[in-house]
């Protein structure tokens, strides 16, 4: 069996053909027709002029849709690109210029953003539309519903295992960067962390196909709900990747927004049994409506639930305890980044949840600033390593690459800027980012973006941005600013401002003024102070 995603799906698809693949709101497509849509999309693509290695961009919302042309750019041998539905303009230039891509699916709802960038971009050679039921504003899209209608099926082909795989995300310049892996390495990744979770897995890859064909018989497939975006690794990975690679379900929901007791309701109809989300953000609304539920006296079915998996940002004992006590089931934490994972925490009613502790994974070191390998119970803090799966690099940032990605003793690690404690027991404790990245609800905001975004606006001399503590999202963000001499501008009228610049989830959610920004004598930003003007400040 060839190693990678296109090829372990086609195979799945001829075992379990009437099994459910996906499901979307109340739209089930199964993994025959899974196999076939994907195909019919690889030679409407292979039409337009792309091959092996070819990038296409995802500017999609949760769907059926996304997962289909993701599968069907692999079956190209091509590298899916996910693109953050959020992005404005500017960032939506970056990121599909960065990334080398040749053509881009979206949804009709970003019909007119993509009318206002299309010209900025000739190298894409296709825009695949997709319909949602709002009115399309760009006329030269080709129709994905069309194509799905009339293309053959593309004939199954041989694709190098060694084709890149590749995930953007932030970087510490802001800007986001495409990680990138090689599929056979990654799928490997995917089945031992399957593994790792205590799923049946072969210890030889090539044993998949009977593998399949004893979940089929004892009908042990995942149900996979993502509740969090398919555009980050934590939705992608496991809460798509992981049931799909085991021939089970993924289901997800075409309503934007986050919305707890639809989630409750999928959950009841589906007989979901993974639920994927991201920390308290997703979680505290996900409690609120059980507790509402079961004060009116319709609690929910929650039978079927074996284990909700966060991952991007720590979630809460409270929160952890309070989902316990309506069912008993697993609540993973898994620890890491893009580039690479860490460790992971596993709550259940016999183990109560302990925030930032985490069991750490074979293959992790923490070493301190000084050079030493920190071993169980030392005092000193270091960065985290992480070896067994380490990136090829960042795409198109040779840089970077080397300071992330470096040898010690001889075995290559990812150094993704996370600071740790090992304690006595071999668990680590978690604090923070070694730079100052904020975690917004699992999305990765870095100050510098925001920064410069606010600065283009006439009336600003400087500015910091920090991110406080945020009992929902972990943190939210804040920006210490200040004007230049006679200029006025308050709060709400800079934020609308600069928000043609930056994402929404971006923008400060305070500005605090002050008459001069501190800053070092060298010029470098002094972000200690920073926070403590906006913790002062931002009750």
């Amino acid at each position: 069996m060839n190693l990678d995603f296109a090829s372990v799906w086609e195979m799945i698809a001829d075992i379990i053909p009437d099994n459910d693949a996906l499901i979307s709101s109340n739209e089930v497509i199964s993994w025959k027709d899974y196999d076939l849509y994907s195909s019919k999309i690889a030679t409407a693509l292979s039409n337009a002029g792309l091959s092996a290695n070819s990038k296409a961009g995802l500017y999609l919302n949760n769907s059926n849709e996304y997962l289909i042309g993701q599968n069907a750019i692999f079956k190209i041998g091509g590298v899916p690109i996910n693109v953050n539905y959020r992005y404005v303009a500017e960032e939506l230039i970056y990121l599909l210029d960065n990334s080398d891509s040749e053509a881009v699916f979206y949804h009709a709802c970003y019909s007119s953003r993509i009318k206002e960038i299309a010209s900025s971009l000739p190298n894409i050679k296709a825009w695949i539309e997709v319909a949602d039921g709002t009115q399309s504003h760009f006329p030269d899209a080709l129709k994905y519903e069309e194509l799905l209608s009339d293309s053959k099926p593309m004939e199954r082909i041989y694709r190098d295992p060694n084709t890149i795989y590749m995930l953007y995300t932030g970087g510490t310049t802001g800007m986001p960067k495409g990680v990138m892996y090689k599929q056979g390495e990654f799928l490997v990744f995917l089945f031992r962390t399957l593994k790792a979770m205590g799923y049946d897995v072969p210890e030889d890859i090539n044993n998949l196909e009977e593998q399949i064909h004893n979940f089929k018989k004892d009908d042990a497939f995942i149900k996979s709900l993502v509740g969090c975006p398919l555009m980050h690794g934590t939705g992608m990975w496991l809460g798509a990747f992981l049931p799909l690679l085991l021939g089970g379900t993924a289901i997800t929901s075409k309503n934007l927004g986050f919305d707890a007791d639809q989630i409750w309701t999928q959950v009841e109809d589906t007989n979901t049994s993974n639920i994927v989300i991201v920390g308290d953000a997703f979680a505290k609304p996900m409690l609120d409506a059980l507790e509402r539920a079961e004060e009116m006296g319709k609690p929910y079915d929650l039978s079927s639930v074996k284990v909700i998996i966060s991952s991007g940002v720590m979630w809460s004992e409270e929160v952890k305890n309070g989902l316990l006590k309506h069912h008993d089931m697993q609540l993973m934490d898994t620890m890491g980044s893009t580039e690479g994972g860490m460790g992971s925490s596993v709550s259940t009613r016999d183990n109560p949840p302990k925030t930032a502790k985490f069991s750490i994974n074979p293959g992790v070191i923490i070493i301190a600033d000084d050079g030493e390998i920190l071993e169980p119970g030392s005092e000193k803090i270091g960065l985290i390593g992480t070896s067994g799966l380490v990136p090829v690099g960042y795409y198109k940032d040779e840089k970077k690459s080397a300071e992330t990605f470096k040898e010690v003793n001889g075995v290559r690690y990812s150094f993704p800027g996370d600071y740790a404690k090992l304690e006595q027991d071999g668990t680590i404790t978690l604090l923070g980012r070694g730079s100052n990245c904020i975690n917004s609800a699992g999305e990765k905001i870095y100050p510098e973006e925001v920064e410069e975004a606010i600065k283009r606006n006439s009336e600003v001399l400087d500015c910091l941005v920090v991110g406080v503590k945020d009992e929902k999202f972990g943190q939210r963000v804040v920006a210490v600013v200040s004007l230049e001499e006679n200029k006025q501008i308050n709060e709400e009228d800079l934020v609308k401002a600069t928000r043609e610049y930056i994402a929404g989830y971006k923008l400060p959610k305070k500005v605090i003024f002050t008459d001069e920004v501190q800053r070092a004598p060298n010029g470098k930003a002094n972000y200690k102070w920073a926070k403590n003007i906006a913790n002062e400040n931002s009750n």
